[in-house]
């Protein structure tokens, strides 16, 4: 197998940032906070802010919790970085890396820029929504997936 650059990676990231803000400065641009537009029975856009982290954790913590997510993901992206350098070769572990690297990275920018997430996708049932979310949760999900199926699809063998 040739050697793979982790550049290819680093751009598939860079595209997760750029889809990411283009659909949150959307967003931003047509809605209100709060303000909800039904797309299909089980689908809203709304425009709401969360200053915690996934499920609205931390949300009402009193603002430091900005600053943690913000180190906190950045140091998780520099790990990333380094992992994307030792495996390049491993498309689908580069993948899904990438993917997440993309999503963090794209939170942070809205906690700097905001501080606090723009999300504005709303799946809901029987009077039941899901958290919303927005681009780079969903980048980070399909990651976070794509690692755990890779390692049960690449398990090493025991040391003895």
């Amino acid at each position: 197998m040739r050697n793979s650059s982790p550049s290819r990676w680093l751009l598939l990231a860079g595209g997760v940032i750029v889809a990411d803000f283009l659909t949150k400065a959307w967003v931003l641009s047509a809605f209100q906070p709060h303000e909800t537009v039904a797309v299909l029975p089980f689908f809203n856009l709304v425009l709401v802010f969360n200053a915690g982290a996934a499920f609205s954790f931390l949300a009402q913590a009193g603002g430091w919790q900005k600053w943690f997510f913000v180190v906190l993901a950045l140091a998780i992206s520099a790990w990333i970085v380094v992992l994307l350098w030792r495996h390049a070769n491993d498309r689908l572990q580069s993948v899904a890396l990438a993917l997440v690297l993309g999503g963090a990275l794209g939170n942070v920018i809205d906690r700097l820029r905001f501080g606090a997430v723009v999300d504005f996708l709303d799946f809901h049932v029987a009077g039941w929504h899901w958290p919303a979310f927005n681009v780079a949760d969903s980048a980070i999900s399909i990651g976070v997936a794509l690692l755990v199926w890779h390692s049960f699809i690449h398990k090493e063998a025991p040391h003895e």
